[in-house]
């Protein structure tokens, strides 16, 4: 009997840390650290919803109950973590001599709540009741601390994806932003703002790893999202190095290269399978010719200046997409992003 409760004793010191390390992989390590009992959550709060929602036809409605989807995953997350810690001081408490199950369940959720109406006898039982207490109220800091970090960098993200609807429309396209630039500001402008959106996408890879629940935060508006926006800006650049008869603008390439790295860093967290060195057209992107080749016939009309090798236009942009293609469609997917050209409007893949 004495190894049986000092087996159950260890058991639950295991559980109560498995709730600890998973509390500290998701909000506290400053780097991408995928977490079973909190993917489990968002997955299976996942499938829910989209079951829930998979008859709605209208996507405003669906977007509204999508909005809930990561605030109330959290909720649940902080529920479950407060579960398991109550049920690894449970084994302990019975360990510990309390005979009864319902007792040391009793003791253990008194204990983890702060309520005080279950006491324990001995010194060893009071002091884990102290770290019971002290753990309880240490997770639901940690979820009321984090969440200023959290909304902080969600409005720094929904600044610029408000933005670019002035630049690309809604929903965002690639065409229309450099169609616009042609029409008002000239297209030499829009190297200006190639900096601002490598930054973006820098604090993009940081912020959406490191707190990975930013990454289902839907925006203000339903016609926005930032994967979209994302798809929209490296695009334009990707169009811009390729195909339209500009002078090169090395931080256009800049830009491209902390897109896709970005969103590769984001798809790692969910193991999304990509080739990380691609090459076009050994390797196809989700843009056919036909499509290109729409693109190419408005720019021809709105007079765009465009260069004249047509073909090898059409390889330099499927070499720059090719990078970040699949990354990017595989977002669309694991956010289900609003609708738009090139990006979220593609045929699903497969991203388990």
């Amino acid at each position: 009997m004495i190894v049986l409760r000092i087996l159950v004793f260890i058991a639950g010191i295991i559980i109560v840390l498995v709730a600890m390390l998973s509390a500290v992989r998701t909000f506290l390590i400053s780097r991408s650290a995928p977490d079973p009992i909190s993917g489990s959550v968002f997955r299976s709060l996942r499938y829910g919803i989209q079951f829930c929602i998979r008859w709605t036809k209208s996507y405003r409605t669906r977007d509204r109950v999508l909005a809930y989807y990561a605030p109330t995953a959290m909720l649940i997350l902080l529920l479950v973590w407060l579960a398991i810690v109550l049920i690894g001081f449970m084994f302990m408490f019975w360990a510990t001599g309390i005979t009864d199950w319902s007792e040391a369940f009793r003791v253990s959720g008194s204990s983890l709540l702060t309520l005080g109406f279950a006491r324990a006898d001995s010194v060893l039982q009071t002091t884990m009741t102290f770290f019971e207490a002290a753990i309880g109220l240490i997770l639901v800091a940690i979820l009321i601390a984090y969440l200023p970090t959290m909304y902080s960098a969600f409005s720094r993200r929904e600044n610029a994806v408000t933005l670019l609807e002035t630049r690309a429309g809604k929903p965002p396209s690639a065409a229309e932003m450099i169609l616009r630039y042609h029409r008002n500001d000239g297209l030499d402008t829009l190297g200006e703002s190639w900096k601002a959106w490598e930054s973006w996408f820098a604090e993009l890879q940081e912020s959406h790893t490191a707190l990975a629940p930013l990454v289902f935060f839907r925006s203000v508006q339903p016609e926005y999202s930032w994967v979209t926006a994302a798809g929209t800006v490296l695009d334009t650049a990707s169009l811009i190095l390729s195909t339209v008869d500009v002078a090169r603008d090395v931080q256009a390439a800049l830009c491209v290269r902390a897109g896709f790295l970005a969103l590769r860093h984001i798809n790692d967290f969910f193991k999304v399978d990509y080739n990380s060195e691609p090459s076009f057209p050994t390797d196809p992107i989700s843009i056919t010719r036909e499509e290109y080749d729409l693109v190419i016939a408005r720019f021809e009309e709105a007079g765009v200046p465009l260069k004249k090798d047509r073909e090898q236009a059409w390889l330099d942009f499927g070499g720059w997409r090719v990078n970040y293609d699949k990354p990017l469609l595989a977002l669309s997917q694991i956010t289900m992003a609003p609708e738009a050209p090139w990006t979220s409007d593609r045929l699903p893949i497969d991203v388990t």
